[in-house]
Formats: structure tokens, C-alpha cells, sequence
């Protein structure tokens, strides 16, 4: 094999990519992100045990979350970076070490450098592309084969769901709302995954304290988002264009929005979103940019169309980023842990300043105005603010029988022509079930005319896959509101679609609240051994889509 990697849904034959990711990551790229992950876990140990010892470095928690998103599926294709973020972690772990074992030898009197896990201390002699990348290969999923099937199994859930983890931690802290406790969690669950000596219940154990803290992950980022920016508002979102030059914003990063805004204020350029960013039209704050047009294409996976069709400048904020064409590399760039060989990357914001976007404004001036794609507009901004405000509205509409059934189909969109039972099943739900959806799978049915109930608009978008915390709020409060011991309970089925690791945080959360009965597609992940397969089964009733017809006719009944 040249590389072998299956943490997304599009993993080759839903087995593994091995010559090259089906997301477009080469073998060199594979190797550096799977040698960044393993140094983590050595910043980890370090980070573990110095906190036991009243030893820690902020700098080194922050980046062992920055560094596990930009090993997120689709977020950055640039060995060059993984290079410099191998550097860094190696210069990070060693600082953090000489501080832990300077503490231990003043606390125990002796030195502290015995038995020490490789982990911990391996250097390369040289950080040449060819050094890295061999390690790469021998720290990577399948280094140790002799490792029983369920153990890597769950190892491999957990550190994915700690790349979503990762993810939402790093978007609250962008916006100043911390949490510590998450960034210590990261390490002392990275370094659980070297423990020999943990079997398939404390993995398991420590899997559901993932969700636990995405759960976490998620109210933190909700908290951010709305404090800074106001509670999305209902809002019908243009989809067409305007005339003159724009900027097209993708991803899911409010601040760098924010900021482009207030510079191309009076400059003539418009600002459009893309994909997961949406939802940023339904924010107050935005609302008061004259040029900030709407919504522009779909989901990721249609960016390379999308994207040449544009004909303006472009920014990536965050995953997902897919390897663009030539025709418009040149007016491609990007920003945050996102990165492609000679595309230009926007540094990070300087403390107290705001990131510096002349280079994307400039191209932008440069540009025809955007080709029209479609016109019309669609409803978002249904998070949980927004639905709690017409709570009484909803509550009685589902005890008079007008709403019968909510459908959770939120999650990710993808390239897979399965995904099109997602549109099929909303197209055919009942007129009294209303979907509740986050995160780019709406694409599949939010531009469908799937008229109201009595009012209530029968797709409700939270808006971000991270803003299923909304999702989770509003069944929590009508399980409070409809007097009912268990979320189980409620007319609420869960038909998710799942593509990268932000996904698998979400997942992980919702089983941590206990939530069964969940429908997964298109495929089950590739990580999942059968014995974990069992496993989730048997304590969560997980299970795979089937056919559109098949799974209404369950969702019709409760099922």
C-alpha cells in the first residue's frame, strides 16, 4: 500500500484508500498527517503528566487542537505545512518536557527521564521530506498488525471524534470563548490510545466521554457564535447575484467573514457565501452589510463547478476544500488550518489586529461579476433560539396531531449518488413531519418546496453541522415540555448522513445523550470493526439506511 487512511465515508470501497484519498490527499500528505497525530500523542504525554505535576503550556493545548483539524478530511493538501506543523510539535513537546521533568526532578529529588515511551522523545535526524514521510509510514493506522481488530477500531473512533472535537474547540477559542477542560481532554484521550493496557470497555468509556464533551464543544461554540454575532433570525437567503465583482466565503469560520466584511465596505465588492457558511446570512450582525449578497451554489463536493462558474475570488475559512481546477487557481485562497501547494494562504490574525484580506480584495477588484446560477431564495436560521421563541406554537401542534413526526436528517453531504435518498426520503415524508437539519446535508432537500405546518416551515435549518447542539437543545426542551422521562420518547426519528470527523463528534454526542434509533448513511463508517458494529447496536440500536421505502415506512411508525 502507499498510504492507507478511512476516517471519511468516501474511503475506497468503504475498506481504506491505499495508492491515494479519494478526497485527492497523496501518499506524501497521508504520511505527515499520520506522523503530525502520533507527535500529538507525545505532546500529549507530556502535557498529561506535567499537569500532574502543576506543569502545562497553553500554547501546546491550543495547537494539538489546531493541528488535529488540519488533518480533518478536505481541510489541507500541502506538505509543506504538515512539515512545519511536524516542526512545531516536535519544538512543543520538548519544551513541554525539559518544564515537566525540571518539576518532577524538584519534587521527587531524582531525575525523571527513565522508561520513556518513543512517543515522547523521538527526533528526526533531519526534517528532509523523505525522513518524515518514512516515519510516517510506520506510525500510521495499521503500524502495529498484531493489534486486535476492535481495539484499533475504537482507538481510531476516538481520535476521529477528537478531530471534530478539535474543530468546534478551535472555532470557540477563535472567537475568545475557552474551555480548557476540552483542550486537557484531547490529551488525555490521545494518550489513552498508546495504553496497552486499556481493553474494549474503558475505550468505549472513554468514546462516550467524547460526546460528553462535544457536547460540551457545541454549547461553547453556540455560546460564541450568538454572543458575538446575535441569535439567527428566520431570514429567506437571495441565491441569486448581483451586479459588479464579488468574493465568495466558504467553510465555517464567522470571525474571517466578519472581518472581509468590514474591509470591503465601500470598495464595490459583494460577499457571497458558499456551503457551510450559509447559515451566516441569518446572524443580526451580518445583516447590516449592504454587500452582503446571499448565498451562492451548494454543497463542497459541487466547489470545482461552482467555484470556475464564480469568476471572482474565493476564500476558504475552513474545510471543505476539494483540489481545485486551473481555472481558478488563481483567484483560490485560503486561511485557518486550511491549506494547497501555491495557493496563497491569508496568515493568522496578530494579537488585537484583524487578518489582513487586501490580497483577496484585490484579486476580487480584478474579476467579472459572479455567472448566475439560480434565482429565488431559501429559509434558514430555525437554531434553537429562534424555534424555542414559537415553542408553544410547536408544542401544540404536535399534541393536536397537526405535526405527527420530526425527521433529524442532519450531518454532511458528499459525492456518493446514494446520497440521493436523502432528497427522496424528504420528498416523500408525510405533509405532517417536519425535517430538523445542520450541517451541508440540507443540500439535498433545502431548495424543495416542502410548504408549512400551520406556520411552521416543514425544514427547519439550524444551520452548521457544528449547530446540532440547537438540534440536540430543542428535543431536550420538548422532551422537558411534553412531560416525558425519556428523549427516546418523543415523535423524533434520526436519519444522519455522515461524510468527515465533524460528523463523528455529533454522532458521539448524540449517543451520549443517550439518543437510540439512529439511521447512518450512506454507508457505515470503514472504521468500524464488526465487533464495534455490535456493540453500538446492542447499547444504541445504530443501524444502516436501507431503501428510501423500506426506512419511511419504519420512520412513518416510530421505528
Amino acid at each position: 500500500m502507499s498510504m492507507f487512511c478511512y476516517q471519511c465515508q468516501e474511503a475506497a470501497k468503504n475498506t481504506g484508500c491505499t495508492v491515494q484519498g479519494v478526497c485527492g490527499k497523496p501518499p506524501e500528505v497521508a504520511h505527515l498527517q499520520d506522523l503530525l497525530v502520533w507527535l500529538l500523542k507525545g505532546i500529549s504525554f507530556w502535557g498529561v503528566n506535567g499537569r500532574k505535576l502543576g506543569v502545562s503550556s497553553p500554547e501546546a493545548d491550543l495547537f494539538v487542537a489546531k493541528a488535529l483539524f488540519a488533518t480533518i478530511t478536505n481541510a489541507n493538501f500541502d506538505p509543506e505545512r504538515f512539515s512545519q506543523l511536524v516542526a512545531e510539535a516536535i519544538q512543543l513537546r520538548d519544551a513541554l518536557r525539559a518544564e515537566a521533568q525540571a518539576a518532577c526532578e524538584v519534587q521527587h529529588k531524582t531525575p525523571c527521564s527513565a522508561d520513556l515511551p518513543e512517543v515522547a522523545t523521538w527526533v528526526p535526524k533531519s526534517y528532509a521530506a523523505q525522513t518524515l514521510d518514512f516515519k510516517g509510514q510506520l506510525v500510521g493506522v495499521l503500524a502495529d498488525p498484531d493489534l486486535d481488530a476492535d481495539i484499533r477500531s475504537l482507538r481510531e473512533l476516538l481520535i476521529y471524534g477528537l478531530k471534530g472535537l478539535a474543530a468546534y474547540t478551535d472555532h470557540a477559542y477563535v472567537l475568545e470563548h475557552y474551555n480548557d477542560a476540552l483542550l486537557a481532554f484531547l490529551q488525555e484521550a490521545l494518550l489513552a490510545t498508546t495504553d496497552d493496557t486499556l481493553g474494549a470497555e474503558a475505550l468505549v468509556g472513554l468514546v462516550l466521554k467524547a460526546g460528553e464533551m462535544g457536547v460540551e464543544a457545541m454549547r461553547l461554540l453556540d455560546e460564541a457564535n450568538t454572543s458575538t454575532y446575535g441569535h439567527p433570525e428566520p431570514t429567506q437567503v437571495n441565491i441569486g447575484v448581483r451586479p459588479g465583482p464579488g468574493i465568495l466565503v466558504s467553510g465555517h469560520d464567522l470571525r474571517d467573514l466578519e472581518e472581509l466584511l468590514e474591509q470591503t465596505q465601500g470598495t464595490g465588492i459583494n460577499i457571497y457565501t458558499h456551503g457551510e457558511m450559509l447559515p451566516a446570512n441569518a446572524y443580526p450582525a451580518f445583516k447590516k452589510y449592504d454587500h452582503f449578497v446571499g448565498n451562492y451554489g451548494g454543497s463542497w463536493w459541487h466547489q470545482r463547478e461552482e467555484f470556475e462558474s464564480f469568476g471572482g475570488a474565493i476564500l476558504l475559512t475552513t474545510n471543505c476544500l476539494v483540489p481545485p481546477k486551473d481555472s481558478y487557481t488563481d483567484r483560490l485562497f485560503t486561511t485557518g488550518m486550511v491549506g494547497w501547494p501555491d495557493i496563497p494562504y491569508i496568515p493568522d490574525r496578530e494579537a488585537g489586529k484583524q487578518k489582513d484580506f487586501s490580497a483577496v480584495i484585490a484579486r476580487a477588484k480584478e474579476c467579472d461579476a459572479p455567472e448566475a446560477l439560480e434565482e429565488g431564495t431559501i429559509p434558514i436560521g430555525f437554531a434553537r433560539n429562534a424555534v424555542m421563541s414559537v415553542a408553544d406554537k410547536v408544542i401544540a401542534a404536535v399534541q393536536d396531531g397537526a405535526i405527527k413526526r420530526f425527521v433529524v436528517m442532519a450531518g454532511c453531504d458528499g459525492r456518493h449518488k446514494s446520497r440521493n435518498y436523502y432528497t427522496e426520503i424528504a420528498e416523500q415524508l408525510p405533509a405532517d413531519h417536519v425535517i430538523l437539519t445542520a450541517g451541508c446535508a440540507k443540500y439535498r432537500y433545502n431548495k424543495l418546496d416542502l410548504g408549512d405546518i400551520g406556520g411552521i416551515p416543514r425544514i427547519l435549518d439550524a444551520g452548521q453541522c457544528n449547530d446540532s447542539y440547537s438540534l440536540a437543545y430543542i428535543a431536550l426542551q420538548l422532551k422537558e415540555a411534553l412531560g416525558l422521562d425519556d428523549i427516546n420518547d418523543l415523535p423524533i426519528s434520526y436519519d444522519i448522513a455522515w461524510y468527515e470527523q465533524k460528523a463523528i463528534i455529533v454522532l458521539l454526542a448524540l449517543l451520549y445523550l443517550g439518543v437510540k434509533h439512529i439511521r447512518l448513511g450512506p454507508t457505515l463508517p470503514a472504521f468500524l470493526s464488526p465487533g464495534v458494529v455490535d456493540v453500538l447496536v446492542k447499547n444504541f440500536d445504530i443501524m444502516p439506511i436501507t431503501t428510501v421505502e423500506e426506512d419511511l415506512a419504519a420512520i412513518m411508525v416510530g421505528k
